[in-house]
């Protein structure tokens, strides 16, 4: 029988899995084990205080803060009371964070810090609470005696709550203009639950580790609600900088990521490979070499041989028990993937957007294209004239907040969501290409998909990352981003020296960019480049908070240096 509600999905898994332990808390320099059954009894007294709040069923509750596990008992609270819950991004200006909650019209704001509070502080008629470590806050007043709900009321309260009842709205990350809520109901997200362990061997014995932002779609319905629907157990980082210890502690079988993650960890490797002895180097070179060949299926006759001995160490950084990384959040390069691979860790890519609950798309473990986002995960799926990837499904919102101009722009009359994004099928495997606004059209009126080239170019050691430009203009141009320290380290110069001005560094860079070039055709080719001195942050606007390039943006920021390249 369907769970009917995201807070049924849950009070199955309690029944079923109740002395389990169903969270690892990160407290000092360990994890604290809570089961189930303790999850549950944490539940019911978070859903005590927002009651006590004044705060009714259908009513937003936005929730600010850096991930921890009181924002997801927060999370579970509201579903259980048919409460709509409006994440925000902690690293959100004032500005965006509060135009957010008035959109959305929050009654109740949990804040992580009082620097978050200052964000929202001014914003009337608003209930603000902290999330933890205060005597007001929502993690203090749930352990009063007599505050948590009966298990007779947060039944009645669970069993109200319907299948088409809004569970959230997550506005989207704006590329492009203000953010837009996109309405997403418990069906859109208990649908998800359901299909992956169909598709995707995940159970109950598996163990995922959290790090991803709470507030994004993909680590929200992935990465906390399937592991609650499965029964598994989920572990919190205790942040991005402990995340190497945390692996080793919590020892996952799956771990969502993103491809940063992954050029990250596989960055530092090869660091400290560069760091021993030219024979374990060599050593190293050739397991890698056989890995690749054996996941694209070539002649590997060595490649058994070598991996206990080299690749095993990369598996053990990693815990040691990783059965599956999911990949998703931006495109995968195919070299990321196959140093992972290589090293026996299975990388699944897949695609799908807030608006279409983050899973549309995934890799099967038995079809693994990684150079795709996968097979359809029960969506229907359709190319129109255009090359655009037109969705329908249970999971493809009910429309954008308060935006119904918006919403018919998006969903036409069929019903089918416009993803914006350029792709073709290989089989029955999806291949995203592009986006639809990002095309640049040369001079000569030739079409590019930049996505594509942009990867090549940061498949190099030496670029971390590429931005694509060329409307208007009679070739291809790129602003580079270079891996400062592999590049330093390469040439032998000092930390903290400029590259832009280095004529050894640009010629470097260069040379990786005609290597690139030679792959492509004529009109596609990066004639001129320039070497930018500063990576791109959140901060300064360029990225967005799940790190995806803000193209108009960057575009916008060095146009003094664009106009150079013309």
């Amino acid at each position: 029988m369907v769970a009917t509600s995201l807070g049924d999905m849950m009070r199955r898994s309690v029944a079923q899995y109740r002395d389990k332990v169903a969270f690892l808390v990160p407290e000092k320099n360990d994890f604290r084990p809570v089961t189930y059954q303790e999850f549950f009894d944490l539940v019911r007294g978070y859903a005590g205080v927002i009651k006590a709040q004044g705060i009714s069923r259908g009513e937003r509750v936005a929730i600010i803060s850096e991930n921890c596990f009181e924002w997801s008992l927060t999370d579970w609270a509201c579903q259980c009371l048919g409460l709509v819950v409006v994440p925000l991004y902690p690293t959100l200006t004032p500005d965006q964070a509060a135009y957010i909650v008035s959109d959305a019209g929050a009654r109740l704001v949990l804040v992580g810090s009082n620097d978050q509070r200052l964000k929202i502080d001014c914003l009337p008629n608003l209930v603000i609470m902290d999330l933890k470590g205060t005597d007001g806050s929502i993690d203090t007043l749930a352990k009063v005696s007599g505050i948590a709900l009966t298990l007779e009321a947060i039944n009645q309260e669970i069993d109200e709550t319907k299948t088409d009842d809004l569970a959230t709205i997550i506005y989207t990350s704006g590329t492009t203009g203000q953010p837009k809520g996109a309405m997403l109901p418990h069906r859109a997200i208990s649908h998800i639950c359901e299909l992956v362990p169909v598709e995707v061997p995940m159970n109950s014995s598996d163990v995922f580790l959290s790090f991803l932002p709470q507030s994004h779609v993909y680590e929200r319905v992935a990465g906390q609600f399937l592991p609650i629907s499965l029964g598994a157990t989920l572990g919190f980082a205790k942040n991005l900088a402990s995340l190497a210890g945390d692996m080793a502690k919590v020892r996952p079988t799956v771990l969502l990521c993103v491809p940063r993650f992954l050029d990250s960890f596989r960055d530092r490797v090869l660091d400290a490979v560069g760091k021993q002895k030219p024979l374990r180097q060599k050593l190293f070179a050739l397991a890698l070499s056989q890995g690749v060949k054996k996941a694209q299926g070539k002649f590997a006759p060595i490649s058994g041989v070598l991996d206990p001995i080299v690749m095993k160490k990369i598996r053990e950084r990693m815990g040691g028990r990783i059965r599956f990384l999911v990949s998703g959040g931006a495109a995968l390069p195919a070299h990321t993937a196959e140093f992972y691979m290589a090293a026996g860790l299975t990388v699944l890519q897949g695609y799908g957007l807030t608006e279409t609950t983050g899973a549309s798309f995934v890799n099967r473990p038995s079809n693994n294209k990684y150079w795709t986002v996968g097979e359809a995960l029960g969506v229907e799926c359709k190319i129109a004239e255009d090359g655009e990837i037109l969705l329908r499904g249970p999971a493809v919102m009910t429309g954008y907040y308060n935006l119904p101009e918006e919403t018919r722009l998006a969903i036409d009359s069929e019903g089918f969501f416009h993803t914006g994004d350029i792709g073709e099928f290989e089989g029955k495997n999806l291949k995203i290409t592009d986006r639809k606004k990002d095309l640049l059209v040369l001079g000569n009126g030739k079409n590019i998909a930049p996505q594509p080239i942009e990867n090549k170019l940061k498949s190099s050691v030496f670029i971390s990352e590429a931005v694509l430009i060329g409307d208007g203009m009679d070739a291809c141009a790129a602003l580079i981003i270079p891996h400062f320290d592999a590049v330093r380290k390469a040439l032998r110069l000092a930390d903290g020296e400029s590259l832009a001005g280095n004529e050894e560094a640009k010629a470097l860079i260069k040379k990786e960019v005609e290597r690139v070039n030679k792959t492509l055709a004529n009109f596609e080719m990066v004639k001129r480049h320039a070497i930018l001195n500063a990576p791109f942050t959140v901060e300064s606007g360029e990225l967005t908070p799940t790190l995806k390039v803000k193209r108009k943006v960057v575009i916008e920021h060095y146009k003094d240096i664009i106009a150079t390249l013309r």
